[in-house]
């Protein structure tokens, strides 16, 4: 696991803003929800590293750091880990933005496996470069 930053690492890949529909009983943002948005920016980055379709197979190691408060600007860095013969490993990072201080703290990290698949849905070797 790469160690904390004090700012992003990766490429911007996912943006959006916590909303109230998605807290839980204390006020929270569901971790579930947190989690649901790192893997669309890691299927986002998958696809365009595979050049085609792609699907989530695991998620590896992830830890919560703190928790995302109501009205917080969410943004997903993405960067590839691993190529293998069919799957991609992308490193998918959580930081937010406080609307009033403009602060950023990271809130999330974790590892999201893909698998390159055809079009009948089949594992297929991931295509690098133009091909």
């Amino acid at each position: 696991m790469p160690a904390h930053t004090e700012s992003p690492t990766g490429t911007l890949t996912l943006q959006t803003i916590s909303m109230p529909a998605d807290t839980n009983p204390f006020g929270d943002i569901f971790g579930g929800w947190v989690m649901a948005q790192m893997d669309i920016a890691g299927a986002i980055h998958a696809n365009e590293v595979a050049k085609g379709r792609v699907t989530t197979v695991a998620v590896g190691s992830m830890s919560f750091i703190r928790p995302v408060p109501v009205g917080a600007i969410i943004s997903c860095y993405t960067s590839t880990r691993r190529i293998g013969n069919t799957s991609i490993r992308v490193w998918v990072e959580v930081w937010i933005k406080d609307f009033l201080t403009q602060k950023i703290s990271l809130v999330t990290e974790g590892e999201y496996i893909y698998v390159a698949l055809d079009e009948q849905g089949h594992k297929r070797p991931v295509r690098l470069g133009n091909g």
